[in-house]
């Protein structure tokens, strides 16, 4: 812990060092298009110190800077934590003839080069015209077969998206066809029931019409009971009465 607070610490002090060199110099040195070469040489000085303390942090540290309050100790462990997988370790020293210093809307810009056994990167400081740092990134110079590769991969990912998509739309699309069962079906649940017919009334049965026996046929059976009753009657003649029908009687034994 102790370490730890020695090197935010030191950090603070070469902040303080800079803003205190930077606001000492003359107001032609800051106003001008071109930087002095006196302000030049403190900034290269000051972000070359930095940028080694910053590649030396540890994994505490960088968390402890990411919780601080200042604004340009959180982008600074922030972009330093986003890149360091991709670099790896530091090779050799950084070379203050490769750091860049130039001014313009009233700032100052400085990159540093620093070579690492994975890639290359820039460290792009920002310096506002008092001299306070405001930012930093970490630039990473990939190579072109790292660039390529990376192309081929977000080419395929985004075909890969593509073929799923149309995949998913497609399976959609075939369960339209089972839309309008549903749809019936939900009808038919919905709809009510139909009332139940009302029985027919029952025929009303034929009212039997009286059997007029036709007895122009059966002149000699006429003649015949005519003579019977006659007789019966202890007549010669049958002129006295007419027989007008003939029935047949069923006579069952009861």
């Amino acid at each position: 812990m102790r370490q730890f607070y020695k090197k935010i610490s030191s950090v603070c002090m070469a902040f303080l060092c800079v803003a205190a060199l930077l606001i000492g110099c003359t107001a032609t040195a800051w106003a001008a298009d071109e930087v002095d070469d006196s302000v030049k040489s403190q900034l290269v000085t000051t972000t070359k110190g930095l940028t080694d303390a910053i590649i030396a942090m540890s994994e505490d540290d960088i968390q402890g800077y990411l919780e601080s309050e200042d604004a340009f100790t959180q982008s600074a462990a922030s972009a330093w934590d986003g890149s360091r997988e991709e670099l790896g370790e530091k090779k050799g020293d950084i070379d203050e003839k490769d750091i860049t210093v130039e001014y313009s809307d009233d700032q100052y810009t400085v990159v540093v080069p620093v070579s690492f056994e994975k890639n290359k990167a820039n460290f792009t400081y920002v310096f506002d015209k008092s001299g306070t740092p405001t930012s930093l990134t970490v630039d990473v110079n990939y190579t072109l077969a790292q660039n390529m590769e990376k192309a081929a991969l977000n080419t395929l990912m985004g075909l890969g998206t593509v073929f799923v998509i149309l995949a998913f739309l497609i399976f959609v699309i075939s369960l339209f066809k089972y839309i309008p069962g549903l749809v019936e079906g939900k009808k038919k649940e919905s709809a009510p029931a139909p009332a139940a017919a009302a029985p027919a009334p029952a025929a009303a049965a034929p009212v039997a019409e009286p059997v007029v026996e036709d007895v122009t046929d059966d002149g000699e059976l006429v003649a015949v009971i005519a003579a019977a009753i006659a007789a019966s009657e202890g007549k010669t003649s049958t002129d006295g009465f007419v027989v007008r029908s003939i029935r047949k009687i069923n006579r069952r034994k009861r």
